[in-house]
């Protein structure tokens, strides 16, 4: 095999032109990205695995004297809606209620009907039969049965977003502090035994902490792979890398339906969803430390070790000796003008108090906030009411989450045809009109319900893939990360709220629905204020971000995939 000579130590000695030297794309990383995908499944099976841990069961009352009462009773026969009343927004019965029997339980193989009950008079029962007698999840194990309980369930998932929260606040200063390398393996090694841990509780107190502890630490995981992802390979190649990244994390969350079906205890499904995670650390630890955090430390040696280490594996030639002095000259030399830089520069107080000087811009930060506290409450609400369809959950849950993998394939084909501010609108109106038909006569069709359904979740995948990208466009470089953590961090909100929908459908059955279409058809009329940036320079200072509206100065030809530029300051707020 030919080797290209090393490169003249006169030409540029910056990072971006060593990766050149070097392969952009090769082998190497193709591999530290296929590794980097273990901790993108582990955070998708870290997010979702409470639908199924704390789902909740159908059961209803045991009626002696219609039954035998042993565990292969039916639990819907004929004759049950002569002796428990049954729910109208879900048409099931009541779960902890009957009729009062007009006589005493008879034996064994009476008729049961309907003038054996007074349905006037509905008293509570603690004998159950449970719809699959098979099937354990903490409500079950833990007695968290009968609609005194249901908040308790509900919470699981609203504790589980808040100790995301807590992590989207931890993640960055730790990564800063001590690396992505390092916070990705403690993350991943904490997070995956947490998870362990939760499956041996055995009371609802405990399983609540390890809940919350769990998702501080596995949910940074996602942040942590994706940047050192999109910091291995060039600008062009990232949108693709993107897609990739999200057709894992859907193709996950489906895993995690196909284990419940197959798993029906959440103990043992627990171990199967975290257990792989301790398992892959030795993999992870063959992953390298990202070398634009290396630079920012003044680490040159480690840098120079994985740019050799690159070529190597990539079959191409190592920098020469000279090349290298003279980069590690100019980075010193950039790190000292940097410093010097800093001394003058504006506080972010500053920055945030001239921010407040333009009304546009301070609408446009309480508009993005609502946008993403839409995408994330219908987002992550109708995941998780997929389960309540009529028909398989398991396999309603499966459909509803390989929903979102057409959007995030095509989304950088749609933003470059029909722009940002098309494309959101379009896509949260779409989402907002499929949400209020499943409240007409096409709820009673089971696929139709089920179609749109998917038809909403894939509008909302759009919008939420299309909302990372747009929010980094329209604001100013020097506040940009400070903003799209405050829209995210109101997000959350969004999807803390999304697991209660079961305690709103219980007030009144089409209220979840009805929430996810107003929201989402107001979300994306407001979005028509946004400005569009398809085509447009990323704005730099306050001023040139208030004016986004006015025409501005077009992106060169390699700008215009899905803005790298703007991907690269969205990175850091990806959740999902």
């Amino acid at each position: 095999m030919t080797t290209e000579p090393a490169p003249a130590a006169s030409g540029p000695a910056d990072l971006d032109h060593l990766l050149e030297h070097v392969g952009r794309f090769g082998p190497f990383q193709v591999w530290q990205c296929a590794l980097l995908l273990l901790p993108v499944i582990f955070n998708a099976f870290s997010n979702l695995c409470y639908v199924f841990t704390a789902g909740d069961l159908n059961y209803r009352c045991h009626i002696g004297g219609c039954e035998n009462g042993t565990q292969s009773e039916p639990y819907n026969p004929p004759w049950l809606h002569n002796a428990v009343p049954f729910r109208e927004s879900t048409n099931q019965p009541a779960k902890c209620e009957r009729y009062h029997p007009l006589r005493s339980d008879a034996p064994f193989g009476g008729a049961c009907n309907v003038s054996d009950f007074n349905s006037s008079f509905i008293e509570r029962c603690t004998d159950l039969v449970y719809e699959d007698p098979a099937e354990r999840t903490i409500v079950n194990d833990f007695e968290l049965l009968c609609d005194e309980n249901r908040w308790k369930v509900t919470l699981v998932g609203t504790l589980h977003n808040v100790g995301q929260v807590v992590a989207l606040a931890l993640s960055g200063v730790i990564s800063d502090r001590f690396g992505r390398r390092i916070t990705l393996l403690l993350c991943v090694g904490i997070g995956s035994t947490l998870g362990i841990l939760r499956s041996l509780t055995v009371g609802y107190g405990s399983f609540m902490v390890f809940e919350f502890l769990e998702p501080v630490f596995g949910s940074t995981v996602y942040t942590t792979a994706f940047v050192l992802c999109q910091e291995l390979v060039e600008p062009k190649r990232r949108v693709i890398v993107k897609s990739v990244v999200l057709v894992a994390y859907a193709l996950a969350e489906a895993a995690i339906g196909l284990l419940a079906m197959q798993l029906r205890n959440w103990r043992t499904l627990t171990r199967a969803l975290f257990l792989p995670g301790i398992l892959s650390i030795p993999l992870l630890w063959t992953t390298v430390e990202s070398m634009r955090w290396l630079l920012t430390k003044g680490n040159h040696r480690e840098v120079i070790r994985i740019l050799h280490r690159i070529a190597k594996s990539n079959g191409r030639p190592a920098p020469s000796e000279e090349l290298l002095a003279k980069f590690t000259l100019q980075q010193q030399s950039k790190a000292g003008a940097q410093d010097g830089e800093r001394i003058e520069e504006k506080s972010f107080v500053q920055l945030l108090a001239e921010t407040c000087r333009y009304r546009r811009l301070m609408w446009r930060i309480v508009n993005c906030s609502f946008c993403w506290f839409t995408n994330a409450m219908v987002y992550y609400g109708l995941t998780l009411n997929s389960v309540t369809l009529a028909g398989d959950k398991y396999g309603n849950f499966i459909l509803i989450t390989l929903a979102a993998i057409p959007p995030s394939v095509a989304i950088n084909c749609i933003l470059n045809r029909y722009g940002r501010r098309k494309t959101q609108c379009g896509s949260l109106l779409l989402c907002g009109l499929f949400c209020l038909l499943t409240l007409t006569a096409l709820k009673d069709i089971a696929w139709a319900n089920v179609t749109l359904f998917l038809l909403s979740k894939m509008a909302i995948s759009l919008s939420f893939s299309t909302l990372y990208i747009y929010t980094a466009e329209i604001f100013p470089t020097s506040l940009r990360q400070s903003f799209i953590s405050f829209c995210s961090m109101v997000g959350r909100f969004g999807s803390m709220l999304a697991p209660q929908m079961p305690l709103l459908q219980a007030l009144w059955g089409p209220l979840p629905m009805v929430l996810f279409g107003s929201v989402a058809l107001l979300s994306g009329l407001l979005i028509l204020e946004f400005p569009e940036t398809t085509g447009t320079t990323l704005p730099d200072t306050l001023e040139e971000a208030a004016t986004l509206n006015n025409a501005r100065p077009m992106r060169k030809p390699h700008q215009q995939q899905s803005s790298p530029g703007a991907m690269e300051e969205a990175k850091l707020t990806m959740p999902e």
